[in-house]
């Protein structure tokens, strides 16, 4: 039995990781594409992603093989997304790992009563 089918057997049968699609948005495609490559992790923003369905495959390599011929194969920058949250996006040099980064919400500044900030008299 070769090894890559002894990878894919399940206690239950044969198993397929089921990535979930994440297509960047027009603008920031644009960005992205121009930019210059960089290794590492790559942080993404989620307002710059539609998701766009799922696709069950091997691996990452493979769920872009089963969409490469379809009407919407994936295209540079976007994300496949599979396990509990683990990224990866698409680049001109394959598949690197990404993760969400999600901006921190500012802390609003609390009034208090103008009453409660002059001293008050001693007695």
């Amino acid at each position: 039995m070769p090894l890559s089918s002894i990878a894919r057997i399940h206690y239950n049968g044969a198993f397929m990781p089921l990535f979930r699609i994440h297509r960047m948005k027009d603008n920031p495609r644009q960005q992205f594409r121009w930019a210059p490559h960089v290794s590492g992790v790559a942080n993404v923003k989620p307002k710059d992603y539609e998701q766009s369905g799922e696709v069950e495959a091997e691996n990452e390599y493979a769920a872009w093989g089963v969409l490469r011929n379809s009407e919407t194969p994936l295209a540079v920058g976007d994300l496949l997304e599979y396990g509990e949250g683990q990224l990866r996006i698409c680049k001109y040099v394959g598949f690197e790992e990404a993760r969400w980064i999600v901006p921190e919400t500012p802390i609003s500044v609390v009034q208090m009563p103008q009453s409660e900030l002059q001293p008050q008299a001693q007695l």
